[in-house]
């Protein structure tokens, strides 16, 4: 087993350090010797800009969080969630070894610096998999049978039955539902959907056709999906290939009947390209959870839109995903130091480096 000399438990104010100290001590409390904690960003409000700006410019933009500057010198384990891990960071650890995020994204972590200077890094792939998933169904059935527009309407004292799609509400079964992107969250979406007896297809390039063959789906190219879906729904991820994959073209060959949802990441879909076909009636609504700018400025033209169930980014955030996180990490970097498998190491080339070898062997 090997030991680690201290640790930095880094929390904010959507996972508190307090929820880091309560699961620290039975899963790492007999191979660190000490820890320290302390929250980035104890502000909910302040936390949702911060870390927008993080993922749309990356963790260099960030100053040093006070609790790395006055406790880091010594740790050899970092671990929290938005915690910006950037290469000043890195300059405040000198003798960090891992680092841990209790989410899927990096966009926060300089991986490319981490890897440089022999870090580990770990996250936590699937953690608010079920919550996202289960949203993005939600968020169809809402945008499509307008559960938000009628809700709003009753509250302001208004009987409402007409909306924008009228003529053509539709019920689930029967309708082919095109999914982007086949990792863990796709895969739930379309295990969720089958009870709705519809047919799924999916585009993603990096899933070998004999996965999707096994999960009962189809897949095919981008083209095709957007031509023969009733219902697009967005979880791929973020990267400078991936930036707007949807634009105008994809959206020009939706059906005017069909709906597009987005519970992943803003920066996949164009949205000044959205806002037009919305705008035109060229497709029958949207459902989204994320956006360029958040808040979304009250005088966004997407808050006018009569065909748009707008939500604020709060897909993946129930009390399981958020609780159990910490728990997570933890584990798999305990089964790492005990000489197991981890499941969630993004760098593993760091492994087999000759300082870090040296650093695990002592």
């Amino acid at each position: 087993m090997k030991k680690i000399q201290k640790v930095l438990l880094i929390g904010d104010a959507m996972i508190p350090k307090e929820t880091f100290e309560k699961h620290f001590p039975s899963l790492l409390g007999n191979i660190a010797g000490e820890y320290a904690a302390g929250d980035w960003e104890e502000n909910w409000s302040e936390l949702q800009r911060r870390r927008l700006e993080v993922e749309k410019q990356g963790p260099e933009i960030e100053t040093v969080p006070e609790t790395v500057a006055s406790e880091g010198k010594d740790a050899e384990m970092l671990l929290g969630l938005f915690v910006p891990i950037s290469s000043k960071l890195m300059e405040a650890m000198p003798r960090l070894k891992i680092a841990g995020v209790c989410r899927a994204g990096l966009e926060n972590v300089n991986i490319e610096e981490a890897t440089k200077r022999g870090i580990l890094v770990f996250n936590v792939q699937g953690r608010n998999a079920e919550a996202v998933s289960d949203y993005a169904v939600g968020l169809m059935l809402a945008e499509s049978r307008n559960i938000a527009r009628a809700h709003y309407a009753v509250k302001n004292g208004e009987w409402r039955k007409t909306f924008h799609n009228s003529d053509h509400v539709p019920q689930l079964k029967g309708k082919t539902i095109g999914i982007i992107g086949f990792g863990y969250i796709g895969r739930l979406v379309a295990q969720k959907l089958k009870g709705f007896n519809v047919r799924i297809l999916v585009h993603d390039p990096y899933v070998q056709k004999e996965a999707l063959e096994e999960s009962g789906v189809e897949g095919v190219d981008k083209q095709r999906l957007f031509e023969e879906s009733d219902f697009v729904t967005v979880h791929a991820r973020l990267s400078k290939e991936s930036k707007h994959m949807i634009g105008k073209q994809e959206l020009s060959r939706m059906k005017p009947t069909s709906y597009l949802i987005n519970t992943g990441r803003a920066g996949l879909i164009d949205h000044a390209a959205l806002l037009s076909v919305l705008k035109e009636g060229a497709i029958a609504g949207a459902g989204l959870d994320v956006f360029p700018d958040e808040p979304l400025p009250p005088d966004s033209d997407f808050v006018q839109l009569d065909n748009a169930t707008l939500t604020t980014h709060i897909a993946g955030t129930t009390a399981e995903a958020l609780s159990n996180s910490p728990a997570l990490l933890m584990e798999d970097i305990r089964i790492f130091l005990t000489g197991g498998k981890p499941r969630f190491v993004v760098n593993p080339e760091v492994i087999a480096q000759e300082d870090f070898e040296r650093w695990y062997k002592e």
